[in-house]
């Protein structure tokens, strides 16, 4: 089938918006899919690793069916990007959305923990898929602060739908471990409203100049190369509080289920904090992220040299405000780095770039317990890191900003 023809390249002025908050709704929700997957097996593992005892690798492969989906995110999202751009992305977003109900939940009638494994693995291709088109879509539906308040809405939606997953996922298992697969049914609801209620960008009144010449357009690499970096970066930063914090309780003598529950959901409630903020914020972001890294590393000095709980949550509190207004402000800044045609390969690069991030973060961390002797020690280091790389960026952030793609007006 020949890709359908690219629409124009720039936004335009006077263009009507996309009508109701319905389509809004429904791309936060997909955005929380990929977030379903990370966290959802995490209370049930100890089970899995129960019933596949037996199997040779059992103790490396049931973590495994955790983690790979954020591993084949981070390593697809790049071409999902190019099939978005090629594709069209409400196509892409309802069929991915319905191969994530068919993928997540094969694992009810698996008992091959290897078939299991690949299951999620094909998860994770229907993550990547999922995660650029709402994205993207968000960039093409809507503009200026509108838009900047959507994508930090998405960021609270992530975060909070976690806490709320990890809960679901702990009260399914009780029933078994492998009860908490069936949420991934939720696909099979959402891809039908979807397909009705989104309107395809191409034909939603986003009308747009053409000024892009004859011929393909050479992709903007060297304006995304240095934000991808750095979004890796912003991970590691973004995802060390909520994979380690209850790490850092142990090694307190804090083993309470309840208070690492706890202190996990504040912890949450702050980043959502953070991004309620960020929408109150205003100029360019890029000029604003060497301002931002400064509580994410604070958060870690303290959390590297507290002694007991309340100095503990002290500082993972102010990283995690930090870390809310840090994942938007690298979002929008790579979103105003995007025309239309290239909008749906530059999210995917970003989406990779972040759960890249993800993955490597406990790596990162192990490393520099194994060469510092404590974890403490090493979110101190990574504290450090942090306030160098803020001061890396403030002359950067005081050049003039890149010209960012014309907008249309706000549209509510």
């Amino acid at each position: 089938m020949p890709a359908p023809a690219a629409p124009p390249t720039r936004d335009h002025p006077g263009l009507p918006a996309v009508r109701g908050r319905l389509p809004a709704v429904l791309l936060m929700t997909g955005s929380c899919l990929p977030v379903l997957g990370a966290v959802l097996l995490a209370p049930v593992l100890p089970r899995m690793q129960d019933h596949f005892e037996g199997v040779t690798g059992s103790a490396a492969l049931v973590p495994l069916v955790l983690t790979v989906p954020a591993l084949s995110l981070a390593l697809l999202a790049p071409f999902a990007g190019v099939v978005v751009d090629r594709l069209g992305r409400k196509r892409l977003l309802v069929a991915a959305t319905v191969l994530y109900a068919v993928f997540g939940t094969v694992p009810l009638w698996l008992d091959s923990l290897h078939g299991i494994l690949l299951s999620r693995v094909l998860v994770g291709v229907a993550e990547a898929a999922i995660m650029t088109a709402c994205t993207t879509l968000i960039g093409d539906y809507y503009s200026g602060r509108v838009r900047d308040r959507y994508l930090a809405l998405q960021t609270m939606c992530a975060s909070a739908s976690a806490t709320l997953f990890f809960v679901l996922g702990g009260a399914l298992g009780a029933a078994g471990w492998r009860a908490p697969f069936w949420l991934y049914a939720v696909g099979l609801l959402l891809a039908p409203v979807m397909a009705r209620a989104l309107p395809n960008p191409t034909t939603a009144g986003l009308g747009v100049s053409t000024d892009s010449g004859p011929g393909p357009r050479p992709f903007p690499v060297r304006r995304m190369a240095g934000l991808c970096l750095l979004t890796v970066f912003g991970a590691v930063v973004f995802y060390t509080v909520p994979v380690e914090m209850s790490y850092l309780l142990d090694d307190l003598d804090v083993d309470s289920t309840g208070v690492i529950g706890a202190v996990t959901a504040v912890a949450s409630a702050a980043t959502v904090l953070g991004s309620v903020v960020f929408t109150r914020l205003t100029g360019d972001p890029r000029r604003r992220l060497p301002v931002l890294l400064l509580p994410c590393a604070a958060g870690f000095l303290v959390m590297g040299v507290a002694d007991g709980l309340p100095l503990l949550i002290a500082g993972a509190v102010l990283n995690c405000f930090g870390t809310g207004l840090l994942l938007p402000s690298l979002l929008t800044l790579a979103m105003s780095r995007l025309d239309y045609a290239d909008r749906g390969r530059g999210i995917g690069l970003w989406t990779a770039a972040f759960f890249l991030g993800e993955f490597v973060c406990p790596l990162v961390l192990l490393g520099g317990k194994s060469a510092l002797g404590s974890l403490a020690s090493a979110v101190a280091l990574l504290g450090f890191v942090t306030l160098t790389a803020s001061a890396v960026l403030l002359p950067l952030a005081r050049r003039t900003a890149v010209p960012l793609p014309r907008q249309v007006p706000e549209q509510r």
